[in-house]
């Protein structure tokens, strides 16, 4: 398996101000095969577009949201990782390994955490391997 294809859900108000310049994250080390898509915060993001990201061909899927006690929406974390659990249960149902989604909370400091997760995640799915789903 070459390198596995992770689609980042990543909430405005953290992830895009970590990084500021998404054009640059490849020079920075962020892994080039995380496609990052930005949303207005991550408790916006619904339960069908996280199995929808899998069944487009993503190996892996994670939530990049605030630290509960920096959350703009003052909840939108804690949504979305009750979201990302819900979908947890699905793939276990499906035999398929709940590991290939995960949520991370991290710093709105530049950069700070928001490299390693993606790295972490790529990592992770590498050893898990192309996603079932994948073709079908």
């Amino acid at each position: 398996m070459g390198e596995p294809n992770i689609v980042a859900f990543c909430c405005h108000y953290t992830a895009y101000a970590c990084s500021q310049d998404l054009q640059n994250l490849p020079k920075l080390g962020f892994p080039e095969n995380v496609r990052v898509e930005i949303v207005p915060c991550s408790g916006s993001i619904s339960i069908s577009r996280l199995l929808n990201a899998f069944e487009e061909g993503a190996d892996g899927v994670y939530v990049a949201g605030c630290l509960d006690d920096t959350c703009h929406n003052v909840k939108g974390s804690r949504i979305a990782s009750n979201r990302v659990n819900y979908v947890r249960n699905i793939l276990s149902q499906l035999n398929l390994d709940s590991s290939r989604i995960e949520m991370y909370m991290i710093s709105r400091e530049p950069n700070r955490g928001f490299i390693d997760v993606a790295k972490d995640m790529t990592e992770r799915i590498k050893i898990l391997g192309p996603s079932p789903l994948k073709g079908k």
